[in-house]
């Protein structure tokens, strides 16, 4: 079995932790495509070695995945979900408590317009490079805090670093935070086989209603929209968040639904952020950002 893989050292110890989960693999890193900012070019790279024959299964962090994934190709699993939460790394106890006008570091549309939301005041700039060079930039004070996912900090072991979990009523997590997605050729039965012996049911579901809210939304992974599903018993609690960059203006909805419906709980919560403006919101940060 062969496992594609970006990289760096996160998806590099995240294909690890597949790997062991499936008995052992051989792991083939990707090449990527297209400039610094544009977070689908790693997806590209796995994508297109799955697709030549030259991997059975791509490891990929779901978040990353486009709403909307090439012919031929399909998710066949994901584990047991890591820590979906946004964590804020820097000066402060909470985010009443950071000083006034701190500097901010984030390449996320979706975080700069909940930061702003809550904290107009904060002076929110772009970080782009992976965890160990986002925490460079902290440490050498060019910035008072980075925004960064729980589950990277985890699953490198450094969560110490974490200053305090941002609640999901704050920030609302990207579509797929926390998730492992394992993507096989549609038609390889094999390899889809071994990825669902390693399935997690719950994380399942709850990665379908978000990206059901991406797809139907007509969202990138560029746009600032948080989707977050969490199962509690036989029901879905799905959380989203669109708003414009500046955090000026921005919706918030829940909706709960039955666990084993997911795609369907997702879509009535689209519906409701259709009818109140998401769409209108979504095309003017789009605007914004070209």
């Amino acid at each position: 079995m062969r496992i594609a893989t970006r990289g760096s050292n996160l998806a590099l110890t995240q294909a690890r932790w597949v790997a062991d989960r499936l008995g052992g693999a051989e792991l083939v890193t990707a090449s990527s495509d297209g400039e610094a900012g544009d977070k689908s070019r790693f997806v590209r790279g796995v994508e297109r070695l799955l697709l030549a024959g030259e991997a059975e299964i791509g490891v990929h962090s779901a978040k990353d995945l486009p709403g909307t994934m090439p012919e031929g190709l399909e998710i066949a699993a994901a584990p047991e979900r890591e820590d979906p939460a946004d964590v804020w790394i820097g000066t402060g106890d909470s985010l009443e408590d950071v000083p006034q006008g701190a500097r901010v570091g984030t390449a996320s549309l979706r975080r700069r317009a909940q930061l702003l939301a809550a904290r107009p005041d904060l002076n929110v700039s772009e970080l782009h490079g992976n965890v160990d060079t986002r925490l460079r930039k902290l440490e050498e004070r060019e910035l008072d805090a980075i925004v960064l996912a729980a589950a990277g900090l985890r699953r490198l072991g450094r969560e110490a670093e974490i200053g305090f979990p941002i609640p999901i009523d704050r920030m609302v997590p990207a579509a797929g935070q926390g998730v492992l997605a394992l993507q096989v050729r549609s038609g390889d039965e094999a390899s889809a086989g071994a990825a669902a012996a390693i399935n997690d049911l719950r994380a399942m579901r709850e990665l379908t209603a978000e990206r059901t809210v991406v797809t139907l939304l007509e969202a990138t992974c560029a746009s600032p929209l948080g989707a977050h599903a969490r199962c509690e018993g036989e029901r879905i609690v799905i959380d989203a968040f669109v708003g414009l960059p500046d955090g000026s203006e921005w919706l918030r909805d829940r909706i709960e639904g039955n666990g084993e419906e997911p795609t369907l709980a997702g879509a009535e919560l689209v519906q409701r952020l259709l009818g109140a403006g998401a769409r209108e919101i979504l095309d003017r940060a789009e605007k914004a950002g070209t």
